[in-house]
């Protein structure tokens, strides 16, 4: 098992507004259960029909619209696949400023720059108030 991969960050894996960039995207195949498993991938969907990738630049900062609010993230993994309706998902995998991993719909961020103001402070607002300071 290549555990060299899964040598954790000091920071625990989050980031704040100066080094989200160092997050690995994940966009050369469709992941699989295994990649999920070792943390290369956020999600694997399973029981979909025509999984592709979605070709766009990772990582990429989002403002993520969810129930509680608009919350920063950064895309790191991108993926259309069909659902039984055959209806197309295009669904993206997040890394919050904590390290978390979320799973959203494209429809549910704003693609963002990292100037962005609203992504700055949300970033800022995520992160342990002490950890901002230095």
């Amino acid at each position: 098992m290549p555990e060299d991969d899964l040598e954790p960050d000091e920071d625990g894996g989050g980031y704040d507004v100066d080094d989200w960039s160092r997050l690995k995207p994940f966009n050369a195949a469709v992941a699989a259960l295994e990649d999920v498993q070792a943390k290369r991938a956020v999600f694997a969907l399973a029981e979909t029909d025509d999984p592709r990738t979605i070709p766009m630049d990772l990582p990429q900062p989002v403002i993520w619209w969810e129930a509680d609010g608009e919350q920063a993230a950064v895309a790191v993994q991108a993926e259309s696949h069909l659902g039984p309706d055959g209806e197309e998902m295009e669904v993206l995998g997040l890394i919050l400023p904590d390290g978390g991993g979320a799973v959203a719909l494209l429809e549910d961020v704003d693609l963002v720059d990292a100037a962005d103001p609203v992504w700055r402070k949300l970033v800022s607002e995520a992160i342990d108030p002490d950890a901002a300071g230095d």
